[in-house]
């Protein structure tokens, strides 16, 4: 790896890791001259899209994310090339305790050789409300390189497809084939969007 890889890897991993605040305004580049009250119509829009989807692929999950205490939904676009990688995505979080939604960034970062770019969609159903807030209130971390199969530890069939990745936390993981098989974290951290919820 060259100094200069190096060192904008590392620069891209402090912004990560250290100032959350300053990645978000990196990503708002994206956003276009949209208001943030657009940003929040089609935030619900796309979450909407997103769980439509999951209940096409597995009908079941519609009824965990009903006995659920509320559930979060984010759309990511992640590439590498090369050396490294990364990838930024938004969400928003429903619970049913709550009288508005939050909405929520992610980012994730990787090394490693290779080429490639994806996308993908997580589903979180939180079984309680202390492990909703610590989601959204802890600056919640997935993984460093973790992979976890979808395949939640309690008999029947209700489960299938989702994956147990913290207490009282369900994920499903969707990409373009359909539900993964196996769910992939990739220290990613998901963060409040300080804009959007004012």
């Amino acid at each position: 790896m060259s100094y200069l890889s190096r060192a904008l890897l590392a620069i891209f991993c402090c912004l990560f890791w250290l100032n959350t605040p300053a990645l978000a305004q990196f990503s708002t580049i994206f956003s276009g001259d949209k208001t943030p009250q657009q940003q929040r119509q089609e935030a619900l829009k796309k979450s909407d899209e997103i769980l439509k989807h999951l209940y096409r692929v597995q009908p079941n999950a519609k009824e965990v994310v009903e006995k659920g205490v509320g559930y979060a939904t984010f759309s990511n676009f992640g590439m590498k090339i090369l050396i490294a990688g990364g990838g930024s995505g938004s969400g928003v979080v429903v619970s049913k305790n709550l009288p508005k939604p939050i909405y929520m960034n992610m980012a994730e970062v990787q090394a490693g050789l290779g080429v490639g770019i994806k996308s993908f969609q997580n589903i979180f159903v939180f079984q309680t409300d202390s492990a909703l807030n610590d989601f959204v209130n802890s600056g919640w971390t997935f993984g460093g390189q973790a992979t976890v199969a979808a395949k939640y530890e309690k008999t029947g069939d209700a489960y299938q497809g989702s994956a147990s990745v913290a207490p009282n936390v369900l994920m499903y993981q969707l990409t373009d084939s359909g539900l993964a098989a196996e769910i992939t974290g990739k220290g990613t951290k998901y963060y409040k969007n300080t804009d959007l919820n004012k």
